[in-house]
């Protein structure tokens, strides 16, 4: 049987416990009330739900009766305003050379699938037309690409005639010209120049009929510092080296 005393007892620890047991997810001043934040906070279902110009509360959202992990991710996030969050989108030299393409084909009086094509490296305009480099080979890749994708038949003419199986991987690619098919039937050549800019690099392509030497189609770009950079990158990066653990 529970006395008077017993029962007031009771009551007193159940307020206290209801007082200070189930703190607030929010901060409220010495009334109660929530403290609006600087930026705009909505948090859904049994959760406080008020913006910087209207501190109007629900009585039935001010508190979260047990604590939720994911509903203080999600207000402390929404108080940061993460502009920085959102990812850029990778440009890479692929995106320049797919703008051209379409400017040699749009230039073509015939986009013709008869012929043949070969892509050459681009080269430095103030150069002796003889060296490339990681940026001029990987427009050629990327040209023959985009040309293969439009219907254009391309000659890959750096193909051997067979597999050089080795240690170290298997090749069928070769710059050794006594090791390549003396003569291929290719009618067009895509090929241009490259020019150091400040802040970037231009690039003039061209298709050329090689009989006659004429030029079919022209196109001209200009690639940021960055983008050529980056790609700069993965010729001097270091290789990871792994030592083999010592036996005590």
């Amino acid at each position: 049987m529970t006395t008077f005393r017993q029962l007031i007892l009771l009551c007193g620890m159940t307020a206290t416990v209801a007082v200070s047991g189930c703190a607030p997810l929010i901060d409220t001043d010495p009334q109660g009330k929530p403290v609006v934040p600087a930026n705009k906070v909505e948090l859904q279902q049994g959760r406080v739900t008020y913006s910087k110009d209207d501190a109007v509360v629900e009585p039935d959202q001010l508190f979260v009766n047990q604590y939720d992990s994911a509903t203080a991710q999600h207000a402390r996030m929404a108080g940061m305003n993460p502009t920085s969050y959102k990812p850029e989108p990778a440009v890479t030299v692929n995106h320049y050379v797919q703008s051209m393409m379409h400017d040699l084909a749009a230039n073509l009086e015939v986009l013709s699938t008869t012929f043949s094509l070969g892509v050459t490296s681009f080269v430095y305009l103030d150069g002796d037309y003889q060296q490339g480099d990681l940026l001029g080979n990987q427009l050629s890749e990327a040209f023959m690409h985009e040309a293969t994708q439009f219907g254009i038949a391309v000659t890959d003419f750096k193909t051997t005639d067979y597999i050089r199986v080795t240690p170290t991987g298997d090749f069928t690619f070769s710059r050794d010209f006594l090791e390549l098919t003396q003569q291929y039937p290719i009618s067009v050549v895509l090929g241009g120049t490259l020019v150091r800019h400040q802040n970037g690099v231009l690039v003039n392509a061209r298709m050329i009929n090689v009989n006659d030497k004429k030029v079919l189609a022209t196109a001209q770009t200009f690639i940021p510092q960055n983008v050529v950079q980056a790609l700069k990158a993965t010729q001097s990066a270091p290789l990871l080296q792994l030592k083999a653990a010592e036996t005590p």
